[in-house]
């Protein structure tokens, strides 16, 4: 299996070595190995899960929850329902926010138009002088 350094996971993961360091300080990030002089080494399996924590950041899962469920991951297969319900309630929270995001979507291309509208017309022509 393949041994990633802690710049290689950094970029292989899109998270900084600050925030990486972070994530394994609140728990997070569980069990880093390490080389015999001290330094962080990532497994496959340790990027799988940074993928996982990209994904639950970017769509907005707070902190708390992700240190949630990171503890219910570890703690083994009983917290497979808690797990579930706390992904299941995030789901919900992603559809309401890619609902208001469509609503608003819709009123900004409305306008879109009512521009194009306008700037398609032709201006007014002049009056002549008498």
């Amino acid at each position: 299996m393949r041994v990633y350094s802690p710049s290689q996971a950094a970029a292989e993961s899109g998270f900084s070595l600050d925030t990486l360091r972070y994530y394994e300080r609140i728990g997070l990030l569980h069990s880093i190995d390490r080389t015999p002089g001290g330094r962080r080494q990532y497994s496959e399996t340790d990027l799988h899960w940074l993928h996982l924590l990209r994904c639950l950041r970017e769509t907005g899962m707070p902190i708390a929850e992700m240190v949630r469920f990171a503890r219910l991951t570890r703690d083994g297969g009983e917290t497979v329902p808690q797990r579930l319900d706390l992904l299941e309630a995030h789901d919900r929270r992603i559809e309401e926010r890619i609902t208001r995001l469509r609503d608003q979507q819709t009123q900004i291309r409305r306008k879109i138009g009512i521009y194009r509208s306008h700037s398609q017309q032709p201006s007014p022509v002049p009056a002549a002088a008498d």
